[in-house]
């Protein structure tokens, strides 16, 4: 079997050269509670073309996070995710179904 060459990482990455003119956070908003976050998210002033955007700006952040998101973080950020996604869909919470 032949070995396989992995490919070196440069110090580059392509999330980094990412750029958005559809949502303005304001500074430190991902270090709040979720709620917080959603609420802000789901603007006008932040997201101007909707609270779907606001939806991908998380999403985006997240991801891009990746690993160097602590656990507790992440958790709070895939929180406001939900929170999100409920009030877009207009749909009830999965904890509130089951019963």
């Amino acid at each position: 079997m032949a070995k396989r060459k992995s490919k070196r990482k440069s110090g580059k990455r392509w999330v980094a050269k990412v750029t958005t003119d559809s949502t303005h956070p304001a500074k430190g908003l991902f270090t709040k509670d979720a709620a917080t976050i959603a609420r802000s998210l789901a603007s006008k002033r932040v997201s101007p073309k909707g609270p779907q955007s606001g939806l991908r700006m998380l999403n985006y952040f997240i991801n891009r996070g990746g690993k160097g998101l602590s656990p507790t973080r992440r958790r709070v950020l895939e929180r406001a995710k939900s929170i999100m996604m409920r009030r877009l869909h207009g749909g009830k919470s999965k904890r509130a179904s089951r019963r």
